[in-house]
């Protein structure tokens, strides 16, 4: 069932490109607006100094990581390690988001497509494990360092994906106020988002951390990613 309201007055109106080709993005009322809480300037701030120095150091730190990964990459699958694919981000515009490559250069020969990470045929030899780990996910500290993400906030996805979002639920725009994120409470609960619905259930998530921002919520979602993270776990909710 599509939730979206119907009211006059100012809308807001965000372009999103793909291919050379450009998406509108439905009207958000007023009362929408209001209920979405605002970043203060002091957490704006406090925020993107912590993405900056954490990022940097992140990248330096796990530097021995990325040179592994990059020798399974090179000794196990043919063609580049890295994957490159326009996502929206702040604002409604489009970036480029990086990632070691897990999924066969063909994979999406037929068009975009949602991948179930527990029986895809389409992943590279270590792309699973990649996966699984969320290794895959490590090339977007340089996403983070030139500010076109955060550390923590909702995870950005394809114009395709999000046309297909927003025919059933106009408050995706709401999220475009901030950066998205590498991680996110739904990346943390919600899994792999590979079906529409949970892509939905994704959207709630994100909004009410909306509502909630500041450092300590951001500082708790870290915590928790950490722990999915080096257990192995696709999300948290999964028993150990």
């Amino acid at each position: 069932m599509r939730k979206s309201t119907s009211c006059g007055g100012a809308s807001i109106l965000l372009v999103m490109q793909q291919h050379h080709s450009s998406k509108t993005a439905d009207s958000i009322c007023h009362e929408d607006l209001d209920s979405m809480k605002k970043p203060h300037l002091l957490h704006r701030i406090s925020k993107r100094l912590f993405d900056l120095f954490f990022s940097f150091v992140g990248i330096v730190i796990i530097s021995p990581v990325f040179l592994a990964v990059l020798i399974l990459q090179w000794i196990t699958t043919p063609g580049t390690p890295f994957f490159r694919q326009e996502r929206i981000g702040k604002g409604g515009k489009p970036f480029h988001i990086i990632k070691f490559r897990t999924m066969e250069l063909n994979a999406e020969a037929d068009g975009p497509q949602l991948v179930n990470t527990t029986n895809s045929t389409r992943f590279t030899r270590c792309g699973q494990f990649l996966r699984k780990h969320h290794l895959d996910e490590l090339p977007q500290l340089w996403n983070v360092l030139v500010g076109e993400m955060s550390f923590v906030g909702y995870r950005p996805e394809r114009a395709y994906f999000i046309k297909q979002i927003m025919e059933r639920d106009n408050r995706y725009a709401l999220l475009y106020t901030t950066r998205p994120g590498i991680t996110s409470e739904a990346a943390i609960y919600n899994g792999y988002t590979d079906t529409i619905d949970k892509m939905l259930r994704r959207l709630e998530m994100d909004l009410d951390y909306q509502n909630r921002l500041s450092l300590w919520t951001d500082l708790k979602i870290i915590f928790a990613t950490a722990v999915v993270f080096f257990t192995g776990r696709q999300d948290a909710s999964q028993n150990s």
